[in-house]
């Protein structure tokens, strides 16, 4: 898994489909972090194979290598292991009662979860 501050670099390669140094230090909000911080992270962030890059020049481009739907499908099981003991059922209860859900968007979650049921029925 990444850090915060990985995790921040890496929003922005997903967004960008693979970025420069520089172009990630432009997108950085301020404080920016210096440019060694950044150095660093990316190479914690090979070194996790969460990304890969390509020599153009004598610059790096930066590419995810890990999709963001399942990084964070992973990072989602995890967080649902630790905090609802791996079951689905308590994480959803939770959800639906502890968080301040409209009508409409309980009503939405209701149709994605109807529409799932149906394609698993098939």
């Amino acid at each position: 898994m990444l850090s915060k501050a990985e995790e921040k670099i890496m929003k922005i390669l997903w967004k960008q489909n693979g970025a420069f140094m520089k172009d990630i230090l432009d997108v950085l909000p301020e404080p920016k972090p210096a440019k060694t911080t950044v150095s660093t992270l990316l190479k914690r962030m090979t070194d996790k194979e969460m990304i890969k890059y390509e020599t153009i020049g004598n610059a790096r481009k930066y590419i995810p290598t890990v999709a963001k739907k399942n990084y964070f499908g992973k990072k989602f099981k995890e967080f649902k292991n630790t905090f609802f003991n791996n079951s689905s059922t308590q994480f959803a209860s939770f959800f639906t009662k502890e968080t301040d859900l409209s009508i409409s968007e309980l009503e939405e979650i209701q149709k994605l979860i109807n529409e799932e049921i149906k394609k698993k029925k098939q």
